[in-house]
């Protein structure tokens, strides 16, 4: 037992010597009246003591969003969101821009004169810091700008890239331009996964060279860098399908694999399409010797006539108090890398939202009904696809299962959400039955401009059930007690409107 213990202090000597080497020297600056420090890092560790308001604290290590500290002698650790970097290194960075436009101001102060705006991704050297605020040179002049708004980067003039380095696309389609703003000129579009060699790098912006050998400007937060010589950026993957037909009438057509793209015809349900490749989630198609994309998620590889079939059902007789018959679809929101909201204690929404859906449909088939889930594994599923589904089964249902999340931490309750007019009566009934149920405050029947909604033409809604932002409510929807009375009191409201339908 003594070797045991003599090895385990010189372990932790060992750690502790070599810790500082492990992370580049930082200080940082605490920006909340009080700042608690804890034994480990995470908001579920002791408090071992407190450090206030532009106290200045060396940072010794990091792990994800907390900074370890030296505190009283022992190892502490603080949240990393609650303090801002040292004036020294805040000036020898850069501020790029996080929100659609931010206000710059002539003080450091919101009740002061507004000088302009800047456009997301823009890239602003900082001249010094007064608080929360970031002096910057706007038009000639001082101006101010909130941290809050901003990610901070070492500031960086224009280089060359690595050799063989490559930049790949990672979302749907993002535009290049001819220089590294927002402001600038559009000049070309490119798409998820394709691959462009890197001609330099200029703050948050990333020069690449286009198939026709003309080069751009991306925002570099959209993609990421290979160190591997790039693939053509015309490679796509094979196609899945020779053919697809489509399943709506009016489905668009696009002149690019993105619901950004403009449409350049439309097609009715039933029409055959021959299949050049596949772009991701899209069909590259040919129409009239035009090449354009159609999405996967509004045709089918199999053989249908009309979207009519697909919806066509057997009549039953039903009786009250059963779903013989009907069919809902369980929509659990998130999945796979869309995590959705995290709570305060770190839930993550897409880990409640599935197994609230799972109870649902248990009771939902005892009852007679026919349950689609869009989800039924921790994966990712656009929210086009989600719809899709709705209407490819004809849903007399489609419920979205939610948990909410604010900045405002007071803030508390559970939601119902409809659309069209239509889909208020299902709202009704089900929020009546959650308000008999549950013990959460009732923040009421609202509307909601929701994708899933709005493009949905069946009988929907969206259920927000409880705040993962509120820590007292965290605690308690997150428990299986929880969702097992959400999950029958969904199922009671659902058979209170089919009811209602007789």
């Amino acid at each position: 037992m003594q070797n045991f213990r003599t090895y385990s202090i010189y372990a932790l000597l060992f750690i502790l010597l070599i810790a500082p080497l492990s992370a580049a020297a930082q200080t940082v600056v605490v920006n909340t009246d009080s700042l608690k420090v804890r034994s480990g890092p995470g908001l579920t560790y002791d408090v071992i003591g407190a450090v206030k308001s532009a106290d200045e604290l060396q940072v010794i290590a990091t792990e994800n969003d907390w900074y370890q500290i030296d505190y009283n002698g022992q190892q502490g650790w603080v949240a990393s969101w609650l303090t801002t970097g040292s004036t020294e290194a805040a000036v020898n960075q850069s501020a790029v821009v996080q929100v659609k436009t931010l206000n710059v101001r002539a003080d450091a102060s919101t009740s002061s004169a507004k000088l302009g705006q800047l456009a997301e991704g823009t890239s602003i050297a900082i001249n010094s810091v007064k608080g929360d605020w970031l002096e910057i040179t706007y038009n000639g002049s001082a101006g101010w700008i909130h941290k809050d708004y901003v990610q901070l980067v070492e500031s960086k003039t224009t280089a060359a890239a690595p050799q063989n380095n490559g930049f790949v696309v990672q979302v749907d389609a993002l535009n290049v331009r001819t220089k590294p703003s927002l402001d600038s000129k559009k000049k070309a579009t490119v798409y998820r996964n394709e691959s462009f060699s890197v001609l330099s790098v200029e703050g948050t912006w990333v020069e690449i060279e286009l198939a026709n050998g003309e080069s751009g400007f991306v925002y570099s937060f959209y993609g990421s860098f290979q160190q591997q010589a790039p693939q053509p950026s015309n490679v796509t993957e094979e196609p899945s399908a020779s053919t697809v037909t489509i399943l709506y009438n009016g489905t668009n057509l696009r002149s690019g694999p993105s619901t950004a793209n403009d449409v350049t015809a439309r097609l009715d349900a039933g029409q055959k399409l021959q299949v050049v490749k596949s772009v991701n989630d899209w069909y590259e198609v040919q129409v009239e010797g035009q090449t354009m994309f159609v999405a996967n998620w509004v045709v089918t590889t199999g053989e249908v006539e009309a979207v009519e079939e697909i919806e066509e059902k057997e009549v039953v007789d039903r009786k009250p108090g059963t779903l013989n018959g009907l069919t809902i679809v369980l929509d659990p929101g998130h999945g796979g890398n869309d995590r959705g909201t995290t709570g305060y204690y770190g839930t993550d929404e897409k880990g409640l939202t599935l197994p609230t859906a799972e109870l649902l449909a248990a009771k939902l088939e005892a009852a007679g009904a026919e349950v689609v889930f869009t989800r039924e594994s921790d994966v990712y599923v656009g929210l086009r696809k989600r719809v899709s589904v709705s209407h490819q089964h004809g849903a007399d249902a489609f419920v979205s299962i939610h948990y909410d999340s604010v900045t405002d931490s007071s803030v508390h309750g559970f939601t119902t959400y409809y659309q069209h007019d239509f889909q208020k009566p299902l709202a009704d009934h089900i929020h009546g039955a959650l308000q008999k149920r549950l013990s959460l405050r009732d923040r009421g029947v609202r509307e909601g401009n929701y994708l899933v909604l709005r493009e949905n033409q069946q009988h929907a809604v969206l259920l927000e059930l409880g705040y993962l932002s509120n820590a007292t409510e965290e605690r308690q929807i997150t428990t299986a007690q929880f969702r097992e009375t959400a999950a029958h009191a969904i199922y009671e409201g659902l058979i209170s409107f089919f009811d209602s339908e007789l």
